[in-house]
């Protein structure tokens, strides 16, 4: 059975304009979107440079805290307790004692350093080391 056509085939030259209209509204959604803020912590996260340090083995646990002293463990903001905690179950699930790598805001303090360590040994782990970026030497620069 042959159906009737009612549709004709387009024999005109085809009209980009409308096209070009929906893209460049697409493309303005998408920067707009881009400046929109995202929920996150705001630290200086530049750690010093430094050149021939050693690095980790084993297994290594992350933490941050920034220049009020806010602590955040898995990527969430933790009160000291509830970081202890943590760092105890991290301790007790691994075989050997984890590190504590720890990612400071430029603007802690050592005694905030010193605190963090202290509850880190209450919980635990033996060694913290700070995270530091490697020295940009001038052959990595060419």
């Amino acid at each position: 059975m042959k159906f009737p056509r009612n549709s004709k085939i387009l024999r005109s030259q085809f009209d980009v304009a409308p096209f070009a209209a929906v893209f460049f509204i697409v493309m303005i959604f998408l920067l707009l979107g881009a400046l929109v803020p995202v929920q996150g912590l705001h630290t200086q996260l530049t750690p010093p440079a430094a050149d021939n340090l050693p690095g980790v083995d084993g297994r290594t646990v992350a933490m941050a805290v920034d220049s009020q002293g806010q602590f955040y463990f898995e990527n969430q903001m933790v009160s000291e307790r509830v970081l202890v905690n943590g760092l105890t179950v991290a301790v007790k699930s691994a075989s050997e004692p984890p590190t504590l790598v720890i990612h400071a805001d430029r603007a802690v303090t050592y005694d905030q350093l010193a605190h963090l360590t202290l509850l880190a040994r209450s919980a635990g782990i033996t060694n913290a080391l700070l995270a530091t970026l490697p020295r940009v030497t001038d052959a990595a620069k060419k």
